[in-house]
């Protein structure tokens, strides 16, 4: 019987193959868990960026294959003034629907984080409207602001018999952006108040009872304790709602479809009413790009926000 050493062991460690070393190597590991996620994002994000930047500097039109033309479609929605139009409301419906919900969502979240009862019932009960697919959500706002059968209207006509006339929701340019705008904090507000809910829960208590032994009033507490360490996840909810808020397109489109005369487009819904319905596939797909400032904005807005707190934190900024 002979008893190998430890030369004939290394001898056999080293004369491995090729597909077996290839598959120790760490960055190889790596690069092949990666490379599902890295087609999936290449097919459905990277492609179709990179199409609709292309077609925002041809004439392509649908059945027909543009040409090369530059600048010539931004030159032009540069003097459009239902564009500007769009991005005056597309503006005003992200600011004011995110501060609603913003508004809103802090408030329930802070309520939901006391000893409420059946305080799990209220918890799932709020998601139901993030819950609602956006296009049901809408049909049912289309029916609530409908001159006819608004249940509004007839509570105000009929029941209380407070107004003569049923409301007029959609049929004019403010009450219709409004009326956008409302169905909007609606919707979102149940993103808000669990995300904060969430960023609540991970702040310890006994902070809390030592600014109550210090003597603190409820807004210090809040001010000094609940917002600072509230503000990370604050800044990454707000990214997100910006984004959904701006990107809108399901809920206006079923709701309004750009009117009454175009008066409540988004930059979204220009972009499909131009390059879809229209058949303007570069001119759309321009009105598209045209939102791309806006979200790198948003990002970098959270990005600098969470840097501010690693900061104050005295952490370093990688």
């Amino acid at each position: 019987m002979t008893v190998a050493t430890m030369t004939d062991w290394n001898r056999t460690r080293i004369q491995q193959g090729r597909l077996a070393r290839l598959f120790d190597n760490k960055a190889f590991l790596i690069f092949m868990c990666l490379l599902p996620a890295m087609g999936l994002l290449t097919v459905f994000l990277t492609y179709p960026l990179g199409l609709g930047i292309w077609l925002s500097f041809t004439d392509t039109k649908i059945g027909r294959t543009g040409k090369w033309i530059g600048f010539e479609n931004f030159e032009y929605l540069l003097e459009d003034p239902q564009f500007w139009t769009a991005v005056f409301y597309s503006v005003f419906y992200t600011a004011v629907a995110t501060f609603g919900k913003f508004a809103l969502g802090l408030w329930l979240a802070l309520l939901l984080n006391r000893h409420l009862p059946l305080k799990n019932l209220l918890r799932a009960i709020i998601l139901l409207p993030w819950i609602v697919p956006t296009v049901l959500s809408a049909l049912a706002f289309w029916w609530i602001y409908d001159p006819q059968f608004s249940i509004i209207s007839y509570f105000a006509t009929d029941v209380l018999g407070v107004r003569e006339k049923p409301f007029d929701f959609l049929s004019t340019t403010w009450p219709a952006r409004w009326s956008l705008i409302a169905a909007n904090i609606w919707r979102g507000i149940p993103f808000v108040a669990i995300s904060l809910l969430a960023g609540l829960q991970t702040i310890s208590p006994s902070l809390y009872e030592a600014a109550l032994l210090d003597g603190s009033t409820a807004w210090q507490r809040f001010r000094y304790i609940t917002f600072p360490l509230l503000l990370p996840i604050l800044a990454i909810v707000m990214t997100f709602s910006i984004i959904f808020t701006f990107t809108d397109f399901q809920l206006v489109y079923a709701i309004t479809r750009g009117g009454p005369i175009n008066s409540t487009h988004l930059m979204a819904t220009l972009a499909f009413q131009r390059g879809i319905a229209g058949g303007e596939l570069g001119e759309g797909a321009a009105i598209a790009v045209a939102m791309i400032p806006f979200l790198v904005f948003a990002t970098l807005f959270s990005y600098f926000a969470l840097a501010r707190r690693k900061w104050q934190q005295g952490e370093a900024n990688d």
